[in-house]
């Protein structure tokens, strides 16, 4: 279904244009605070109801449970095509991401990403240069799945408190979090390391 045989309004014709051509250029959709500090909208709440509105229409789909995750009807009908929520930081464990409300979603098909059909998954914008010998820059998106990791796998971890991204090493029997810097040590958790997500793959933007 396009959004030519859809009958809109001009402005939600004009959102619906803003959401195609903000995934586009970014791999992501918009959040409700882009839609509306791009329209000049008063509030958030205008923003959503014009998303309502497209949604009625059967422009696009909103999915269940998934905050801010847009998909487009002829997306959605393909079997493999999942949406993943984005994060700028991860909070301290699954179940805290899944009350903290994404910057938006990934639109991505799972098996061009080697996801499992069903599997749990999150992405997170990537911050630093701690990780660039693995060819892992600032302002990447990594795609990580919710699983058990493998030693030498890149993880997102939360290390005493703190998360990051790096790659889960054993040595001696003991975990640790080694960077593809050699500027960055090697982080030896003193109370407690625990993997959140393991790399999938990555998205980078292309300007």
């Amino acid at each position: 279904m396009h959004s030519t045989q859809i009958k809109l309004t001009e402005r939600q014709q004009q959102i619906l244009e803003y959401l195609r051509s903000y995934q586009r250029e970014n791999g992501v959709m918009p959040s409700s605070r882009e839609i509306q500090q791009h329209f000049r909208f008063g509030s958030q709440t205008a923003a959503m109801s014009h998303l309502r509105a497209l949604e009625k229409r059967g422009a696009i789909r909103r999915l269940p449970n998934k905050a801010r995750a847009v998909s487009f009807p002829e997306d959605i009908n393909r079997d493999e095509w999942v949406d993943i929520p984005l994060y700028g930081s991860i909070a301290a464990g699954y179940a805290e991401m899944q009350q903290q409300e994404p910057d938006g979603s990934l639109s991505l098909d799972a098996g061009t990403v080697g996801l499992r059909r069903g599997s749990k998954a999150f992405a997170l914008k990537v911050r630093g240069e701690s990780m660039i010998g693995a060819n892992i820059c600032d302002g990447d998106i990594a795609i990580l799945e919710i699983r058990e990791p493998r030693p030498t796998e890149i993880v997102a971890a939360l290390i005493d408190g703190e998360t990051t991204l790096k790659r889960f090493v054993v040595e001696n029997g003991k975990p640790l979090l080694r960077a593809e810097n050699p500027r960055f040590p090697d982080l030896h958790p003193a109370q407690g390391l625990q993997v959140q997500g393991v790399l999938k793959t990555l998205i980078r933007r292309v300007s």
